[in-house]
């Protein structure tokens, strides 16, 4: 018992200073720049220049938990890297002839928020599904803040499909969303109280607090897509990676995961999200990067 309050209290130290300095940073960044998409230039990594040129000092407050999933640590940032840096990137499938992604290269820097657009087949899902290591590239090379694909698995937060889940599984939205931390507690360690309050916080922000005790099995599409974000925020990542967060979802629940996105990139993250919704892309994105038969064939600003 001494060891778990020793460890809880080491990881709730943690969890706070890297809130107070993400508070320090954004108050920073909102006094010296902005962007020209109107929110705050945010830093490229761990002691590094951010996009407006100047140095600024982000620690990331993380500590590994005792007993890690699969026995890995968490590395922190190489400095002067991007969120998300991918080269040559190929990606195939058994028993297919062409590659589900030829050749892809991009690069997203903190601040931004990206638009991943195309028809069905043209490659959007792989190379989210390739950026979070569910997919094993033939070729090419991916860095996640200058990373392997893994060593920052806390700073990327994957959302699915709603329809690649079981949400026929017994399972209440608060527990959903409560696995968004156990890659902050590893084996063993439970839910403590900071984390039962991060839950409570997220769940607030997506104004899903009233749905906490619901099985997901009873949740609409727009309250399932909330409480995946809501997972997705508790995990206290940089990174966002949607695969289609907008499909088929009400107009509230649209404005909502667009302002809550928002928020997470002016504090420093990034999102990049496959979508079929072009409509918004202007007010959601700060740029768009379009696929087509596994290529880019086209990049542009929003």
């Amino acid at each position: 018992q001494r060891r778990y309050d020793r460890e809880s209290a080491a990881m709730t130290r943690a969890h706070d200073a890297k809130s107070a300095t993400r508070s320090t940073l954004k108050t920073q960044l909102e006094d010296e720049h902005q962007t020209p998409h109107g929110h705050e230039s945010t830093i490229a990594a761990t002691h590094s220049k951010c996009q407006c040129g100047h140095d600024h000092d982000f620690e990331s407050g993380h500590a590994d938990p005792p007993y890690p999933y699969g026995g890995r640590g968490h590395a922190d940032p190489q400095p002067g890297t991007s969120a998300i840096a991918v080269e040559n990137l190929v990606v195939s499938y058994p028993g297919t002839s062409a590659n589900a992604v030829d050749g892809v290269s991009l690069s997203i820097v903190r601040g931004e928020r990206v638009a991943l657009v195309g028809p069905n087949g043209a490659g959007k899902s792989t190379l989210l599904k390739a950026l979070v290591g569910l997919v094993r590239p033939a070729s090419g090379d991916i860095r996640i803040f200058g990373n392997q694909v893994g060593a920052c698995h806390h700073r990327t937060s994957w959302l699915p499909q709603r329809s690649d889940l079981d949400w026929t599984f017994p399972l209440m939205v608060k527990d959903l969303v409560m696995t968004g931390r156990y890659v902050h507690l590893g084996w063993f360690l439970r839910p403590r109280r900071i984390d039962f309050e991060i839950v409570q916080q997220a769940m607030s922000r997506l104004k899903i607090e009233a749905l906490a005790e619901t099985q997901i099995g009873r949740l609409s599409g727009g309250q399932q897509q909330r409480v995946l974000l809501a997972r997705a925020l508790v995990q206290e990542s940089d990174i966002f990676l949607l695969d289609e967060p907008l499909n088929a979802v009400d107009e509230s629940t649209r404005d909502i995961v667009d302002e809550v996105l928002h928020d997470e990139v002016k504090r420093g993250g990034c999102v990049l999200a496959a979508t079929h919704d072009l409509g918004r892309l202007s007010e959601s994105f700060d740029r768009t990067i379009c696929l087509k038969e596994g290529r880019i064939s086209e990049a542009l600003n929003s």
